[in-house]
């Protein structure tokens, strides 16, 4: 559950989101319980990805087709989260870059400082789930890379 306290039009406002599934949200404000609807599916807040150091590339059995994978390649895309809930103040990078890791991908304003986000891998920049402006969670998928 978050909570916000709001300012609007000079009055006081406690919101309690208590869930949200899809496009709707459960919430309360000053302890009355509502319903909202939005346009867009909510992103949910989800836990940052502790990601271990990088090991050596291992060979794995060829599967049933013959394909041989290396164990330490990105399964269907490394995801660039955010460490912590802030304010997106620029994107660097769009689909279709090719990015190195260790690369400023995003700046986040958290706490009031800037927050270099880099990738955590090599590859190229499959989506991009942020614009200049938008507001995130912790734990939140910011660039899928490829």
């Amino acid at each position: 559950m978050k909570n916000y306290k709001l300012k609007i039009n000079g009055n006081d406002y406690n919101v309690d989101i208590n869930e949200v599934e899809g496009q709707e949200i459960k919430l309360s404000v000053n302890g009355e319980a509502y319903t909202v609807t939005v346009d867009q599916e909510i992103k949910q807040q989800r836990k940052p990805v502790v990601r271990p150091a990088a090991a050596p590339a291992a060979q794995v059995a060829p599967a049933a087709g013959g394909n041989v994978q290396k164990a330490n390649a990105p399964a269907a895309g490394a995801k660039v989260t955010t460490p912590l809930p802030g304010t997106i103040l620029d994107v660097f990078v769009n689909v279709g870059d090719a990015v190195k890791a260790g690369q400023t991908v995003v700046l986040l304003e958290a706490m009031k400082m800037e927050n270099n986000i880099e990738a955590d891998t090599e590859g190229t920049v499959k989506e991009v789930r942020v614009r200049k402006g938008d507001s995130v969670l912790e734990g939140d998928i910011l660039v899928v890379i490829g």
